[in-house]
């Protein structure tokens, strides 16, 4: 039975197995199974949950049950705490002028939005963390908008500032200076090797602070930041604020990291720094010629090749265009110019890869003709005086030229001393004594050092006239004139001795001044239109063959006769040269009636020419004709040479007005030969032109002050009665003024334990006797740009005298004043103001944060090296040039533009003019230690002062 029972079980179960899969199919049982889980799964969830809500309850009846019934008094307040929140007053005013208040109100707005609120708003939406960040940053802004008001800062711009720009300089020479002394050209080219010569020299020179961890490591960098800020923030925040250490903490990370270390990294960025230079002189136009001159001197092939590119680029666009009539000269003009450009750029790229660089001096001094300077104009050039005196000084000849040189500062002394002397005794005053005293020792003097039987080294003339000068000086009293004699021996002993100047126009040291004077030039690089070159003549209408002798002879009727204007201008283009070319319609009646007419084709050249040759021969025509100045070779589109034709027009009817012809009859040859129909000679020629370019500067610069001095105001009157009533402290300053320009010329930077190479530039300014501070750091800054400490001490005092002299001649003795009221306008709240929306729209253009800008590509970033090398070349005055040399001065603007091309390099002067920027701001804070405390985990410091450790105990 239980047998049959248990496979009856079987059986109807495997049926029942059968029968559900065949109903439902194979996978029902998977659907079976999944439901019951579910179905248990549930059972325990809802199991949880009720255990979990009584728990609750349960905890909550135990915890009542052991407390006190809450007040009621503590519940309403609780409840009004939560229905009215205190607001946070703010105050709005910051410094004081709403003006400077409005926009930086705004600044700090969109700073807290884009840098706080879009993540704070994430965590909680309590107003009042924000408003209290407001509120502290504001509090700071206040505190330093106090404390700038109380400072002075125009010693920190007139002196601070520009000692820590040349300081800065002044390692980057010295680490230059190191680098070409290299043997390896791999290694002068190095940026590492740069880096390592301007931190050792920035060690040697400060002594124990060297910036090279906080500017080449990125966590040191940081880290100063966040001590830097850390102080900041100490004497800018209440006490309160400054000792919540989360308060502290977060805006120290939000000023340092979110502030001060963009703006750094923008700061010293040399691309930026290129743009900024094109930016500030974009109202100057491009030079031509400084533009050639910076792709002959470059030794970057990456600036020539992105030059070349654009210009490939430039030539492909000019190619396609489909043009007609007047546009397709202009546009073949371009061509050839762009042609030109590209073939400079190739041959400066093939030398530069073949290491074959040419030496311009000496392939003028081997091959080339050079120009011919006399020897008279070379003594009274500054420049040129330099380089014959280190000749002079090489053949041991100095005696002559040094003695030359005091006679004729002894001339002009002595004739200023009489000239007063003259006015004292006209006016009853009583000082002709003490001045011929000081006068005839100063001749003593001079015959002492030069020509006596004493003085080493003599000058070496005839005996007989020496004997002569000592009588005159024992006999009578000195006159301007009582060495000229012996003075003009000396010169032609100079003149004539093979020895001495005919030796030195073959010497590299003329060549080199040459090239001071600008007069090295490579034709294939010229290019303006006032360059220099044969003007081109077409074939006249008529025909005219004058001579100048019988133009002579020609009566003034028939001189009247002559009429002229310009009918047309043009750019010609010949072998990469373009210049503008004019056409002159001229007219002339015959005594018989008939009439010639030609065209003569000119340049600017040639009426720069013509004008110079006629108002040397007639200098009253210098102050009636007025010839268009110079311009440079973009200056050549349409609406310029109309310009210049009109004015060049104007120039030449005023040269043939009858009136003008009547008073100059002998300027009629002049004009003739000008308009004749044959190419025009040049009177003066290239080296003329140059000469007058080199000496008319330092004449009317001179005829300037004189007429300053000239033209004192009334004012002064009063001053000039003190001086005289003060005479006997002046005539004993006179003599030693006399003694030390004569004599024994002082050095502009004295000699120092440490040496003036190995400190800081304003250590040097109380070697002055001038109190005028800022023109005394305007000397020291061009010292260091321009590298005048090469200069012999004499010529060095005289470019100081002469820049002094250009200065006050322009500004007088207001030059401190100017200054200062420049600083108080560059701090006034408008320019603040200004300041504040700028770097407002800067970083927020349209109240939208600015998007980091992508870095630029290299060709773009290498032609913007070009342009900007350009530019600072082309908006060096020529005033400068003349007072201390073209190559100087090309060779001091590329080194500064050089220093700003090392991002390291930059991020060391940024953080040197913030320092000296909160040393000023806050004098009574001891930052300078603080500053070498930061700076002390340099291991060049260590090095360096142990090096002195163990050199002090050699000694």
């Amino acid at each position: 039975m239980f047998a049959e029972a248990s496979l009856s079980v079987w059986g109807w179960g495997g049926l029942g197995v059968v029968l559900f899969l065949i109903t439902f199919g194979p996978f029902a049982i998977f659907y079976l199974a999944f439901y019951i889980v579910c179905f248990v799964g549930g059972g325990f969830a809802v199991t949880l949950l009720f255990g979990k809500t009584n728990s609750e309850k349960h905890l909550e009846r135990c915890e009542h049950s052991y407390l006190p019934a809450t007040p009621a008094g503590i519940l309403k307040t609780l409840d009004e705490m939560r229905l009215e929140i205190k607001p946070i007053k703010i105050d709005r005013r910051l410094t004081g002028s709403s003006f400077i208040d409005e926009p930086l109100q705004q600044v700090i707005q969109f700073a807290l939005r884009d840098y706080i609120q879009y993540w704070y708003y994430t965590l909680s939406e309590d107003e009042s963390f924000l408003l209290e960040i407001r509120q502290t940053v504001q509090n700071a802004l206040v505190q330093f908008s106090t404390r700038s008001k109380e400072v002075d800062w125009q010693p920190y711009f007139t002196t601070r500032l520009v000692d820590d720009f040349a300081t800065h300089l002044r390692v980057f020479r010295k680490a230059q200076e190191r680098l070409t002394d290299r043997d390896d050209p791999k290694q002068r080219e190095s940026s590492e090797e740069m880096l390592e010569s301007f931190f050792e020299a920035e060690v040697e020179m400060e002594r124990k602070i060297c910036r090279d961890v906080v500017c080449t490591s990125p966590k040191d960098e940081e880290g100063f930041l966040r001590d830097l800020c850390e102080v900041l923030l100490y004497l800018l925040l209440p006490p309160g604020d400054f000792h919540n250490k989360n308060m502290r903490y977060f805006l120290r990370e939000v000023l340092a990291r979110g502030v001060l270390l963009p703006l750094i990294n923008q700061l010293s960025d040399p691309d930026y720094l290129n743009q900024l230079v094109i930016w500030m002189i974009r109202d100057s136009s491009c030079n031509y010629e400084a533009f050639m001159t910076i792709l002959k001197l470059t030794d970057k092939p990456a600036e020539l090749e992105a030059v070349k590119d654009k210009v490939l680029e430039e030539l492909q666009y000019l190619r396609s265009l489909d043009t007609a009539g007047d546009d397709i000269n202009m546009i073949k003009n371009q061509i050839n110019s762009l042609l030109f450009v590209k073939k400079v750029c190739e041959t400066r790229i093939q030398r530069l890869q073949s290491g074959k660089e040419v030496d311009a001096m000496k392939l003028a001094a081997s091959f080339g003709k050079l120009c011919i300077i006399p020897l008279e104009h070379i003594l009274v050039h500054n420049i040129a005086l330099q380089f014959f005196m280190d000749y002079m000084q090489q053949m041991g000849a100095q005696a002559d030229l040094f003695f030359w040189l005091t006679v004729e500062g002894y001339r002009v002394t002595a004739q200023q001393q009489l000239e007063v002397m003259q006015s004292w005794q006209k006016d009853g005053k009583k000082q002709g004594s003490q001045t011929k005293g000081l006068l005839k020792a100063a001749a003593l003097g001079v015959y002492e050092q030069y020509l006596s039987d004493k003085a080493s080294p003599r000058v070496q003339v005839d005996e007989a006239s020496i004997t002569k000068l000592g009588e005159k000086l024992n006999k009578e009293d000195p006159t301007p004139e009582i060495f000229d004699d012996i003075q003009r021996k000396v010169y032609d002993k100079m003149l004539r001795d093979e020895r001495y100047y005919p030796s030195f126009k073959q010497h590299p040291l003329y060549v080199r001044m040459l090239a001071e004077l600008d007069m090295l030039k490579e034709p294939s690089y010229r290019g303006s239109d006032d360059g220099d070159g044969e003007s081109f003549n077409g074939s006249p209408t008529g025909s005219i063959n004058l001579s100048l002798d019988d133009l002579t002879n020609a009566s003034a009727d028939e001189i009247l006769q002559l009429h002229a204007y310009i009918s047309d201008t043009g750019v010609c283009n010949d072998h990469g040269k373009t210049y503008a070319l004019y056409a002159i319609t001229v007219f002339r009646k015959n005594a018989d009636g008939s009439e010639d007419t030609w065209k003569t084709y000119r340049r600017y050249s040639d009426f720069h020419d013509f004008h110079m040759r006629i108002t040397e021969q007639f200098e009253n025509l210098t102050t009636i004709l007025k010839l268009p100045g110079k311009k440079t070779f973009n200056n050549m589109d349409r609406d310029f040479l109309e310009k210049r034709k009109k004015d060049l027009n104007a120039y030449l009817q005023l040269l043939l007005n009858p009136e003008m012809v009547k008073a100059c009859p002998s300027l009629t040859p002049y004009i003739y030969d000008f308009l004749e129909n044959k190419a025009y000679s040049k009177g003066k020629g290239d080296f003329a032109r140059k000469m007058d370019t080199f000496v008319n500067p330092l004449r009317s610069s001179m005829r300037n002050v004189s007429n300053a001095v000239k033209s004192f105001p009334d004012s002064l009157a009063e001053g000039m009665n003190k001086m005289s009533d003060n005479m006997g402290r002046m005539s004993e300053r006179l003599g030693q003024d006399i003694k030390q320009s004569i004599f024994k010329v002082p050095p502009l930077i004295p000699k120092s334990d440490i040496g003036p190479e190995h400190c800081r530039v304003s250590a040097q300014l109380d070697d002055n006797v001038d109190d005028n501070i800022p023109l005394r750091v305007m000397l020291l800054l061009m010292d260091e740009i321009f590298d005048l400490k090469e200069r012999n001490q004499w010529l060095r005092r005289n470019i100081k005298n002469l820049l002094q002299q250009l200065i006050r001649a322009t500004y007088g003795d207001t030059i401190n004043r100017k200054i200062v009221d420049h600083v108080d306008f560059m701090t006034s709240p408008e320019q603040v103001a200004d300041y504040v929306k700028r770097f407002r729209d800067s970083y927020w253009p349209n109240g939208i944060l600015a998007e980091t800008p992508p870095r630029r590509d290299k060709s773009i970033r290498m032609r913007t090296r070009v342009a900007a090398k350009t530019s600072l070349l082309g908006i060096m005055p020529d005033e400068l040039k003349h007072i201390i040399g073209a190559e100087t001065t090309r060779k001091g603007i590329l080194r500064v533009f050089d220093m700003f091309q090392h991002q390291q390099l930059n991020r060391r002067l940024v953080y040197v003019l913030l320092e000296g920027f909160l040393e000023t701001m806050f004098p009574q804070c001891k930052f300078p230690e603080l500053f070498i405390k930061l700076h002390s985990r340099s291991p060049r410091t260590h090095r360096y002062s142990q090096r002195l450790k163990a050199s002090s105990l050699k000694r």
